[in-house]
């Protein structure tokens, strides 16, 4: 017996203990979908979700302006000391750039910057400024004509809004709404007597509802000399893009052209010579956010 009561205790002892309840735990939270990063965000904090639009560009709003008097007949301010900042400040009629390495910044300028002064032209840049008032439209360009970079630009009540009349032009992250009056040509950039180095990067350029126009992007000058066109979002125009003629490379990358926004046709430029890739025909709602990608935007036009 007691062998038989040892055995027992023995087999009970080697026994496994009974295995544990399995352990239940919350399923896994899903993360919280995130927006990509705003393609501009400006030092006011004001920022755009893709291409530039009122709310990213032209002086930052709810800033106090210091108005400066016009010093040239009563139409213009003249600068002619190099190195000067213009900053915060309003000035209600054209901006006459006559001395190098002018900054331009938080400013507003009802008429033209102009940098030419005869067959001399100066270096300066313009950055968070809006240029022209919404209630007049100027044929002339709103900025020219060379040796200059534009950031964040806000340009309005101008038939042109860039001119790119000679070397080292770039503009970038800026908005243009055009306008014209009777025997205009309204460009959004327009390339005159154009010289070396162009670019025209990640801007907005509304053409649409414009009667005397050309095109949003207009580089047919045989003077221009290595032009790059990319990420660019345009509307309206005869044939919206139109590069073709400059010597040297042409680029026209990843731009967004809005669907049946033209008069004629979409694009009229120079196929062979052309690096042309990436670009599109999209839609867009009222806030100017690409909706929906109709397809690809093909290079036409005789070369």
């Amino acid at each position: 017996m007691l062998l038989i009561l040892a055995v027992m205790m023995t087999a009970a002892a080697c026994q496994a203990d009974p295995a544990p309840p399995p352990r239940t735990s919350a399923p896994p939270t899903a993360a919280p979908p995130t927006s990509p990063p705003p393609a501009i965000v400006r030092p006011d904090g004001s920022s755009c979700p893709d291409h530039p639009t009122p709310a990213c560009t032209g002086a930052p709003r709810g800033l106090q302006l210091k108005e400066v008097q016009l010093n040239t007949e009563n139409v213009a301010f003249r600068v002619r000391s190099s190195g000067t900042v213009l900053d915060g400040v309003h000035i209600p009629g054209h901006l006459l750039v006559h001395a190098d390495d002018i900054t331009i910044r938080n400013s507003v300028i009802d008429g033209e910057v102009i940098n030419a002064d005869g067959a001399r032209s100066f270096r300066f840049t313009i950055t968070d400024s809006t240029v022209g008032t919404p209630d007049k439209c100027a044929t002339m360009p709103a900025i020219g004509y060379d040796k200059y970079k534009a950031t964040r630009v806000l340009v309005q009540g101008h038939g042109d809004g860039f001119r790119f009349s000679g070397d080292d032009v770039e503009i970038r992250d800026s908005y243009v709404k055009l306008c014209s009056r009777p025997g205009d040509h309204s460009d959004g950039i327009q390339a005159y007597n154009g010289g070396k180095g162009l670019l025209f990067h990640h801007n907005t350029v509304d053409q649409r509802g414009v009667k005397d126009i050309t095109a949003p992007i207009f580089l047919v000058d045989g003077k221009s000399r290595d032009v790059t066109v990319t990420d660019n979002l345009v509307m309206g125009g005869t044939y919206s893009i139109q590069v073709r003629n400059a010597s040297g490379k042409q680029i026209v990358r990843g731009n967004k052209l809005v669907d049946k926004s033209w008069v004629y046709g979409p694009v009229d430029s120079e196929c062979a010579k052309t690096e042309w890739a990436g670009n599109e025909l999209v839609t867009i709602d009222e806030s100017y956010r690409v909706t929906s990608i109709v397809g690809p935007l093909a290079c036409a036009g005789a070369s």
